[in-house]
């Protein structure tokens, strides 16, 4: 890309990284995705070719290296791609206090699911396989319906059943859950208002809600209403 011809170094930063993707390629690579289809999980609406465009700009670039283990290629942070885990983490806080208005584009449950699978803590679940599916009424089609099976230490998310004995099933729409997992809302304020049902033993209903918990912005603290408006 151009670059600002600046020789201030937000400048000379933003020539790297301000390319539609790149920030979240980052993102993706300080959550843990290491190979290609993994770092697709997290940017599902971006297309093969240009995910490997990016890959190789941030290569070049020095924000990351790609070797090859068993024949696939794995991406890995430098130290350089490293640094950049308080600048993302600065951005999720800024998204999270002053843009929080979600439009129905920006609502995926592939994405919601993928970021659940990676950030549950598995040691507040059951020591026994659990499977809890999801259910978007709001949704029709394949995507509809998903699974999520905790076993010891993995989580799996499934676009089909499985199979295994079913723990709990949520039925709610993809935008509550999504503020649910942002921390635009709690567990009890969806169901308190009908617009989450949990079906499932008493003592799971209970409890299903600290087993899955929230995401990482849901810590972030709001601005006061007084402020934004």
């Amino acid at each position: 890309m151009a670059g600002y011809g600046q020789f201030c170094p937000v400048a000379k930063a933003m020539e790297v990284l301000d390319e539609r993707w790149t920030i979240l390629i980052v993102r993706e690579l300080l959550l843990g995705s290491r190979h290609f289809n993994e770092i697709r999980r997290g940017v599902p609406r971006m297309s093969p070719a240009l995910l490997t465009k990016r890959l190789r700009g941030l290569e070049r670039a020095g924000v990351l290296s790609r070797s090859e283990v068993d024949g696939r290629s794995r991406y890995t942070l430098t130290t350089m791609g490293l640094e950049l885990f308080e600048v993302v983490q600065a951005l999720s806080r800024w998204g999270t206090r002053w843009i929080g208005d979600l439009g129905d584009v920006d609502l995926d449950p592939h994405l919601l699911l993928w970021d659940m699978r990676r950030t549950i803590s598995v040691d507040a679940w059951p020591r026994s396989r659990t499977m809890v599916e999801f259910g978007f009424g709001d949704i029709t089609g394949k995507a509809a319906r998903w699974w999520l099976v905790v076993d010891a230490d993995t989580v799996e998310v499934c676009d089909f059943d499985p199979g295994y004995d079913l723990t709990a099933r949520v039925d709610t729409d993809l935008r509550t859950l999504t503020e649910i997992w942002r921390g635009d809302i709690d567990w009890a304020t969806a169901l308190h208002t009908d617009r989450m049902t949990i079906l499932a033993d008493p003592s799971v209903r209970r409890e299903l809600p600290g087993w899955i918990g929230q995401g990482a912005s849901a810590a972030t603290p709001r601005p006061d209403a007084a402020i934004t408006g």
